[in-house]
């Protein structure tokens, strides 16, 4: 890694967490008393205060949390959740996933394996790329496709070695942005229902999401004969 690449990741990393307490320090005091309707009222108060730089906020700490891979993404999604509602958290997360994938695949394309060791391990990338998972091209997307489905997977290592392997550039950010939209409806809608002081109904949000996917994992797997799913996670795993 050069120097002024590590000094750029160091920089940014500096940013987010700048974000990070800033946003914590501006909405605690709020957050305590979601459990009541002046609470409730009063934080969306905060929000709207916010205007554009709530947004801009957000979307700088997606970006970090794809591009850097240092952050997981449900805490986000929860936030902007609680900030824009399920709805708009939803299309808030779903418009910055599709913008920042796009710009880390064609960064990957166009700077090549020296770009992506400035951000990932070395041997984990190459272990993962040269695997028997991703030896069929014909069988790269529906991979993909899997792998950002089933919660836990490191989706965002998995943008950077996308732009390492044979993929259409549209159809696999497509997939990328889409197929975690279980994951990211869950987590917004969670959000939306904390300010709302349903924190049972947040529980009940993830656990019928989680059983979804794993339903929509059991029939795809079915219908694949070579167990793609099972052998992706053992793959993604190292075992």
């Amino acid at each position: 890694m050069s120097k002024r690449t590590k000094a750029f990741k160091y920089i940014l990393m500096i940013v987010v967490i700048a974000l990070l307490i800033g946003l914590v320090v501006y909405l605690f005091p709020v957050m305590r008393n979601l459990s009541t309707p002046e609470g409730q009222l009063e934080f969306k108060n905060h929000v709207a205060n916010l205007g554009a730089l709530g947004y801009l906020a957000l979307f700088g700490l997606q970006f970090a949390q794809i591009f850097l891979i240092v952050l997981p993404g449900e805490p986000i999604e929860i936030l902007a959740g609680m900030c824009y509602g399920g709805i708009g958290g939803l299309i808030f997360i779903t418009i910055s996933v599709f913008i920042i994938t796009s710009i880390v695949f064609f960064a990957v394309r166009k700077f090549g394996r020296k770009f992506v060791y400035s951000f990932c391990s070395k041997e984990r990338i190459d272990k993962i790329e040269h695997s028997k998972l991703f030896q069929n091209p014909q069988k790269i997307e529906w991979i993909m496709l899997i792998l950002f489905l089933i919660p836990g997977t490191p989706k965002d290592l998995l943008v950077y070695i996308a732009g390492l392997l044979p993929l259409k550039p549209l159809r696999f950010i497509l997939i990328s942005t889409f197929a975690r939209l279980p994951s990211v409806i869950s987590s917004t809608f969670a959000g939306s229902n904390l300010v709302a002081g349903n924190w049972t109904f947040s529980i009940i949000i993830y656990l019928v999401t989680f059983l979804l996917v794993g339903i929509a994992i059991f029939v795809i797997n079915k219908l694949d004969k070579d167990k793609t799913a099972e052998q992706a996670m053992k793959e993604m795993s190292g075992k």
